[in-house]
């Protein structure tokens, strides 16, 4: 069976295909069916905190390979990825973890601002709160990137994921709202360079180390795709006008994120445009932020800083920002492969090889091609 092959037919597959196998795995473990929660009884199965069965969470190397692996599998994937890099690359890789970072979080600070203006803070356009638009906006999907750039872009680009990690989770969403301060501990930033500047220094010192780790830059990603996807549930998508609010924040996440940071690339004069296309997604994690703002609203009406009836509206929205949230996650990572794949086939037109770094020689080299054979 051509499983592998028929998986790279779909954009992106092997990251989307996972994804969505363990989330719609996932969903339907969150039905509860009877009969099957019957069978993981019979079997021994542990209950959950809320007292079901769930064959995703049978305890043991399935539940923590199938459910709880992401993390960690991203964070080897990008030890491996580091140890691939020379030290030239990973100037690189920094400049442009910064110019993505900085881009996808200013793209969506700005346009959720805007819609605040414009339109209720709260209900906004079809639904669409600001905490959902700048909690969607601001959290890119480090696995997708790490796919589509480990496929389609070149090593620096993979490496901009050590800077563009720092937007995952919701402390910059926090930030952009307000409900926290603007200090950002170091140890986070260490915390998520670690990985990465670790494989390095490895792959640097020991060419045998760098051949070893190589194969794990493509073994871990569907791993850590599933992962994702069993985080994810589908059941909440039917309603309609959840289903408008989270594809229109697909399309402006993907619009606004996309443009803005080929504006930027095109600023500091990078030729390719892989990496931009790439980070223009929703993170499967912002789901969680809608409920990790109302816990922070929760701490300042507590201390003052909010008012009761503030504080009720944040955490009205929540359950409607979430699915938005997840509808926009998926949308996105289906629209992100396909751009890349259209971004990818025009610059090929026009003699850059996205996988490659030194993009001004593949034009002297195409140059010298077609010369000889005049």
């Amino acid at each position: 069976m051509k499983i592998k092959d028929t998986i790279e037919k779909v954009p992106g597959g092997l990251m989307v295909v996972p994804l969505l196998l363990g989330a719609s795995l996932n969903t339907i473990d969150q039905m509860h069916i009877p009969a099957v929660m019957r069978v993981l009884e019979f079997l021994g199965a542990p209950q959950t905190e809320e007292g079901y069965y769930e064959f995703l969470r049978i305890g043991g190397f399935s539940q923590e390979l199938f459910k709880d692996s992401a993390l960690v599998l991203i964070a080897l994937f990008l030890f491996c990825v580091g140890s691939q890099m020379n030290l030239k690359v990973g100037g690189k890789a920094l400049k442009k973890g910064v110019l993505l970072t900085g881009s996808k979080y200013g793209a969506g600070v700005a346009v959720g601002m805007a819609f605040g203006i414009f339109f209720d803070p709260i209900t906004g356009l079809f639904g669409l709160s600001t905490l959902a638009l700048i909690a969607g906006m601001t959290n890119s999907n480090s696995g997708m990137y790490a796919a589509l750039t480990g496929k389609f872009g070149n090593r620096s680009d993979v490496g901009g994921l050590s800077i563009l990690a720092i937007n995952d989770g919701p402390f910059l969403t926090l930030v952009a709202l307000g409900v926290l301060g603007t200090a950002f501990p170091m140890i986070s930033f260490i915390a998520v360079l670690l990985p990465i500047g670790i494989g390095m220094l490895l792959g640097n010192l020991d060419p045998k180390i760098r051949e070893f780790l190589k194969p794990g830059e493509s073994v871990t990603i569907p791993f850590f795709a599933f992962a994702l996807g069993a985080g994810m549930n589908l059941a909440n998508f039917f309603n309609p006008a959840v289903l408008t609010g989270g594809l229109t924040l697909a399309v402006l996440t993907f619009v606004c994120s996309a443009g803005t940071g080929i504006l930027v690339f095109k600023l500091f004069k990078e030729k390719s445009y892989i990496a931009p296309i790439s980070e223009a997604s929703t993170a499967g994690n912002a789901a969680a932020t809608p409920a990790a703002v109302a816990a922070a609203a929760s701490v300042a009406v507590g201390a003052g800083a909010m008012t009761q009836a503030e504080f009720e509206a944040i955490q009205s929205i929540v359950p409607i920002a979430t699915a938005q949230i997840s509808i926009s996650t998926i949308t996105t990572s289906l629209l992100c492969p396909l751009g890349v794949i259209m971004m990818d086939k025009y610059q090929r037109r026009k003699g850059i090889d996205g996988t490659r770094e030194d993009l001004g020689l593949i034009r002297n080299e195409n140059e010298t091609k077609h010369a000889v054979n005049d």
